[in-house]
């Protein structure tokens, strides 16, 4: 069997083009979806990952609420910005970046975010429906190497395969 070239990049505009296409219909019906973004510290690799959500965002026509943290705040100071993102209607979605510094706990951060706002899928509720094949968000890396493996008619079923640096 031959290799197959997989273009991830070709995929990824395409369902940015689509969900473009979905945010327009939410606008003209007087929806303006909103995603905050909370990165706490300086940590590099997550500060790239954190830029590339909200160009995606700047795609897709979804707002985009930034919100950077130093490296010293607090758990409690870090819940209430939870709390309050939680309450705020116009807030739509919440992504926290992992790795958080040491000296937070990530489980509680986790764990505080309004399960209908929990973009990554971490809360122990949504994994829970995820679980039970009733997911109310995907999470993003697993269901997007799904959709590579789907577009390219790469069947996963009786695959062995390798996972290098899971996370939850």
């Amino acid at each position: 069997m031959g290799a197959t070239i997989i273009d991830g990049k070709a995929l990824a505009a395409a369902t940015k083009a689509e969900a473009a296409e979905k945010v327009k219909e939410l606008k003209a019906q007087g929806i303006n979806p909103c995603l905050a973004v909370i990165l706490v510290g300086e940590n590099p690799a997550s500060q790239v990952y954190v830029r590339g959500k909200i160009n995606d965002c700047a795609q897709c026509g979804i707002s985009c609420a930034d919100h950077r943290l130093p490296s010293g705040t607090s758990q409690a100071e870090l819940l209430a910005l939870i709390d309050t993102l939680n309450r705020d209607e116009a807030v739509d979605g919440i992504l926290v970046q992992m790795p958080l510094p040491a000296h937070l706990d990530a489980g509680q951060v986790l764990r505080a975010i309004a399960p209908a706002k929990d973009v990554d899928a971490f809360h122990p509720e949504n994994v829970g429906l995820l679980h039970l094949g009733q997911p109310r968000y995907l999470p993003c890396t697993p269901a997007g190497i799904l959709a590579l493996l789907k577009k390219y008619g790469i069947d996963p079923a009786g695959k062995h395969c390798v996972v290098v640096g899971r996370s939850n």
